[in-house]
């Protein structure tokens, strides 16, 4: 939460050509409402399971730049799909992280102690990105065109 990787994935998929998208709105579209109502009203299991279904289905069916949620990686089939393709995991500490989604905003992980769950969350699923990310890229203090820069390079998918 926080990396950008919506931001981002436009901007690569600009980059290359190609179209972006994003499963999270994916997600929204089918469930005909937004996440937070998701969690709230059916809780997080039935979320995890729409999610695995979009990101699946995305993958599939989607040949261009995917923006994943942050949970997406939780799911052990999701990770063995992942592995078949180029992914770059967005590193984004803390600080950067709570101040970009806001104590405010309405992300259903977040809602108590922001910065204490959002540390949790992160301990828990980095050796989860790290397991299948081709490409980590730090997005601490960078503007997005930086960071979708760096992507491109560690990817090798620049372009001179």
């Amino acid at each position: 939460m926080g990396a950008g990787k919506t931001t981002v994935g436009r901007l690569l998929a600009e980059h290359l050509g190609v179209s972006f998208r994003d499963t999270d709105e994916d997600i929204e579209q089918r469930a005909g409402q937004p996440i937070p109502d998701i969690f709230v009203d059916h809780g997080e299991e039935h979320f995890r399971a729409l999610e695995a279904a979009a990101v699946r289905d995305a993958l599939a069916a989607h040949p261009g730049v995917l923006a994943l949620g942050g949970g997406a990686i939780l799911d052990p089939a999701t990770r063995a799909l992942l592995a078949a393709h180029p992914v770059a995991f967005l590193d984004v500490g803390v600080h950067d992280g709570v101040k970009r989604v806001g104590l405010d905003a309405p992300r259903p992980l977040l809602a108590i102690n922001p910065r204490a769950r959002w540390r949790e969350l992160m301990e828990a699923r980095r050796p989860l990105y790290l397991e299948v990310a081709r490409a980590v890229v730090a997005t601490d203090g960078r503007e997005p065109a930086e960071v979708a820069d760096a992507v491109l390079e560690a990817l090798e998918l620049k372009t001179v």
